[in-house]
């Protein structure tokens, strides 16, 4: 593992979590944690994805350039796709990016990928409590810019997404 970031957080250090969320599964997993009233943190960054097949190494990058400090891609139950092996694609890319993470020095453990089904709100949940408390041992990502209101990098990368 790298320990690239690995340095105690400022005690006010929020990560800033993007989540790319299939529409058909992630998404609605998330949507039902919400209509759950299950708690998860507000740092989390939900961008709907068509599928995450739709995912490319060049976005989960951009996240990170733009100052997310952690990101994960949530797809389908692996053999439960709607678009067949979207999942499996998405699965490919984000181990490559993890291993392209590592050796830029950022660290391959700030991106990870999740299967979650609809039925999923509270693995939702519990998914993003797992990954805040991740990237809270981890502390800022290397690439972070500030914001006043944390948004500046969550915006950016969803115009990204909808120029693609």
């Amino acid at each position: 593992m790298n320990d690239a970031g690995a340095s105690a957080p400022a005690p006010d250090f929020e990560p800033k979590i993007i989540a790319f969320c299939c529409y058909y599964c992630a998404y609605a997993a998330a949507d039902l944690a919400g209509a759950m009233r299950l708690q998860y943190p507000a740092s989390i960054r939900l961008i709907e994805m068509p599928c995450s097949g739709k995912i490319e190494p060049n976005l989960l990058l951009a996240a990170f350039e733009e100052g997310a400090d952690g990101v994960f891609v949530a797809g389908c139950l692996e053999g439960d796709c709607h678009f067949l092996r979207g999942n499996i694609r998405a699965k490919k890319r984000v181990a490559y990016v993890k291993k392209l993470l590592d050796a830029l020095g950022i660290g391959g453990e700030r991106l990870e990928m999740f299967n979650i089904p609809s039925s999923g709100g509270p693995r939702f949940a519990e998914i993003s409590r797992e990954m805040t408390e991740r990237i809270l041992k981890l502390g800022p990502s290397p690439l972070r810019r500030s914001t006043k209101d944390g948004t500046a990098g969550a915006n950016s990368v969803l115009e990204t997404v909808k120029k693609q």
